[in-house]
């Protein structure tokens, strides 16, 4: 948890070499949401009502906003982010204070929606090879869909930085990755 400015302050400082990435063109940034605890969704959970769904707990709403701070203080700037539809996620993309959230189906949970996972991926991949490259992506979605995308499994709220491949711009590359403890939390 963090105590004030000057310990986020002083974490970021520390792992400045991890946030410089975020910084170099074509750098896309994966994030799982912030502390949602449990798994999966409960029986009956509808996308379109928060109430039925899992949901950022105090310590992920907490650290969204100290992931978005980071950000600030390591003068990463952000060009577009995206998040899937599910409430964690718009949550987290929301709080970082970034900018604008723009909501994209081909982000949503591919644990829940398992039977989905090859559209979603196909879909995602789509997405994220179309990026221009200008500036940095911060894409706010799920374990599992990094998982699919990146190969690796994050903890909650862990960024994932990636690129595409030059050869095939569908395939990712990860080139960095910035674990909750890195923020201050």
């Amino acid at each position: 948890m963090i105590a004030g400015g000057a310990a986020l302050a002083s974490a970021s400082v520390a792992c400045a070499a991890d946030w410089s990435v975020l910084k170099e063109p074509g750098t896309i940034a994966l994030i799982r949401h912030a502390d949602a605890p449990g798994v999966g969704d409960p029986e009956g959970w509808r996308l379109d009502d928060c109430s039925t769904q899992r949901n950022l707990s105090e310590r992920g709403r907490r650290h969204a906003r100290a992931l978005g701070e980071a950000f600030r203080v390591n003068a990463v700037a952000v060009e577009k982010i995206i998040a899937s539809q599910w409430c964690r996620a718009v949550e987290t993309a929301t709080l970082l204070q970034l900018g604008p959230v723009d909501q994209q189906s081909a982000f949503n949970n591919a644990y829940v929606l398992y039977e989905r996972r090859a559209e979603l991926t196909r879909a995602a991949r789509e997405v994220l090879s179309g990026w221009d490259g200008r500036g940095l992506l911060v894409v706010v979605t799920h374990g599992d869909n990094i998982q699919l995308l990146a190969g690796v499994m994050p903890s909650q709220g862990e960024i994932v930085a990636v690129r595409r491949n030059a050869v095939d711009p569908a395939k990712l590359t990860i080139v960095g990755r910035i674990r909750a403890a890195d923020t201050g939390e």
